[in-house]
């Protein structure tokens, strides 16, 4: 007789790899590449697009200006509300394009140097917005229309002898009821004090 029989090898078992593929008719195929995910700067630029975007972390560059020398000056233009606006992506008059992450409660002050980049920086400027204008007739009507203000929430600014205040409804109702001469137009408007704006 002969020895024993050896029993069939049994098959492999299937792949377990999740990068193959099989076709209708048996012949593997290879998973589609995936494409590594987007290359990140350690100094935390955004390169969608194929463009690096600086991300500026400090409300403002510590720098003399001996070190500016030369350099080219670009301006960041916001309205008083803006500055006040820590997470977001802005674009300089230059259209340099800077993605702002600031700490909680940053305020961005006018003629501050924001960033300095390869061969050129950016500095804060204040952008001329709507404003009421306020002409106060005495000492003490100027002191309630600032307390009033103040008092709703809504920031004031020094302009000379005039007080300037948003050019907001709410406004417009209450300097009308206090009898105060004012007008309408355009102005830098930077607030005095940490003033809160308003929500409408």
């Amino acid at each position: 007789m002969g020895g024993p029989e050896t029993p069939p090898h049994p098959p492999p078992s299937a792949p377990r790899s999740g990068r193959v593929l099989v076709r209708a008719g048996g012949a593997p195929e290879m998973a589609p590449h995936t494409p590594p995910s987007a290359p990140r700067s350690s100094r935390g630029l955004d390169r969608a697009g194929g463009s690096a975007v600086p991300v500026v972390t400090e409300p403002r560059v510590h720098v003399h200006d001996v070190e500016l020398a030369g350099l080219e000056r670009d301006v960041l233009v916001l309205t008083a509300e803006e500055r006040r606006w820590g997470r977001r992506r802005v674009t300089t008059r230059a259209g340099r394009a800077l993605a702002l992450a600031l700490p909680t409660g940053s305020v961005l002050v006018p003629g501050d140097v924001l960033y300095v980049g390869p061969g050129w920086y950016v500095a804060v400027e204040a952008a001329a917005e709507p404003v009421l204008a306020v002409t106060p007739r005495s000492r003490e009507e100027a002191v309630r229309v600032a307390f009033e203000v103040g008092n709703r929430h809504f920031t004031l600014a020094l302009d000379g002898e005039q007080l300037l205040v948003p050019d907001d409804p709410a406004m417009d109702q209450l300097l009308t009821r206090l009898g105060v001469d004012f007008e309408r137009r355009a102005a830098v408007f930077v607030p005095v004090g940490p003033g809160h704006g308003h929500d409408h």
